[in-house]
């Protein structure tokens, strides 16, 4: 079973090192321009590191729950990779967030399309299972037959 989910889990692991590294750079941002805790408002350059902090942490369990059903559902591989290029999107996004609002557009506009392929993967690889399960069809005999 370990082998079928290792590059779930090392993509996982790099998720939750990527959200450490965005809050750390949130506790930089709070002590850079002196604004403590509760206080979530000062200049734009504060605000927008804390947005995108928040919002990459908002979708976090989202991708989590589908890199994971398309892992075990459909494909490992296919769903790591995805994953690798997700994390890489939301690392632009936050960059770009934080050099200036606009340039986080097409980073999260990318991010959001791989999190699309990835329900698409997973709920062809959820259909599949549940066809092959309770009908004894297998889908994919069916497209290459």
């Amino acid at each position: 079973m370990l082998d079928q989910i290792h590059l779930l889990a090392a993509v996982t692991v790099l998720g939750v090192l990527e959200q450490a590294y965005f809050f750390l750079q949130v506790i930089y941002a709070r002590r850079l321009f002196g604004i403590s805790p509760p206080k979530i408002s000062g200049p734009p350059e504060f605000e927008r590191i804390f947005r995108a902090q928040v919002n990459s942490s908002e979708y976090f369990p989202i991708f989590l729950a589908l890199l994971w059903q398309a892992g075990l559902f459909f494909h490992q591989g296919v769903a790591a990779a995805l994953g690798l290029l997700y994390l890489y999107a939301r690392y632009c996004y936050f960059m770009g967030y934080k050099a200036s609002s606009s340039e986080r557009l097409a980073p999260i506009y990318f991010s959001a399309g791989v999190l699309w392929i990835l329900i698409a993967a997973s709920a062809l690889g959820i259909l599949h299972s549940l066809l092959s399960h309770y009908m004894g069809l297998n889908i994919l005999q069916l497209f290459t037959a």
